[in-house]
């Protein structure tokens, strides 16, 4: 579990069932990004990169939108201190 003072940072490796779990944040700003997967009953085994796969996002914009929400989470963490 994170503590208050830890942001977590999203991988395209990560499971989305992991995302949802340890930051609800994330999974809501991945939802904004048409990436509703983190409810998929497929939570459990795939990860970021292949949810935007089936969402036919190319690579760059993967990495565009991983780095906009990590981004976005640590604004939000430093916003809190």
């Amino acid at each position: 579990m994170l503590t208050q003072q830890q942001i977590y940072v999203i991988t395209k490796y990560d499971r989305l069932s992991i995302i949802a779990e340890e930051c609800p944040r994330a999974a809501e700003l991945l939802a904004e990004y048409g990436l509703h997967c983190v409810n998929c009953f497929a939570n459990e085994y795939d990860t970021l990169e292949m949810g935007a796969q089936m969402h036919n996002m190319t690579q760059e914009d993967m990495d565009e939108m991983i780095d906009e929400i990590n981004s976005q989470l640590e604004k939000e963490a430093r916003e809190k201190k």
